[in-house]
């Protein structure tokens, strides 16, 4: 990351993850459910569902849907929140390939 000052402001670009910024553990792995978890949301709003009957479609019960809403989703897996997705409308796609790294990286395209 690139340090620069603003005004007399020290400013810290992003990596791109902000919980890789903020030096959380499983990074990765929390971009990706917080991505999963956005859409979720998007597509809740979408389809005018309340939470009550958002839960029903997604087979959670309505305080975990409150609780993703805003942001708790550490108590749900990434497949079950792709479940989710599923059961609300949506396709999702994996897609593997060869990268030049020693190590993979997860990364989540929504299109």
């Amino acid at each position: 990351m690139v340090n620069r000052m603003i005004d007399g402001i020290e400013i810290e670009a992003s990596s791109g993850n902000v919980f890789a910024d903020l030096g959380l553990p499983n990074a990765e792995k929390l971009k990706i459910k917080s991505g999963l978890v956005s859409e979720i949301s998007r597509a809740v709003r979408r389809l005018g569902l309340t939470q009550e009957d958002a839960g029903r479609r997604m087979g959670i019960p309505q305080p975990k849907v409150s609780g993703m809403m805003r942001g708790d989703f550490a108590n749900l897996s990434e497949r079950k929140l792709m479940e989710c997705l599923n059961r609300l409308g949506y396709d999702i796609e994996i897609k593997v390939r060869p990268t030049a790294e020693p190590v993979g990286h997860l990364t989540l395209a929504i299109a």
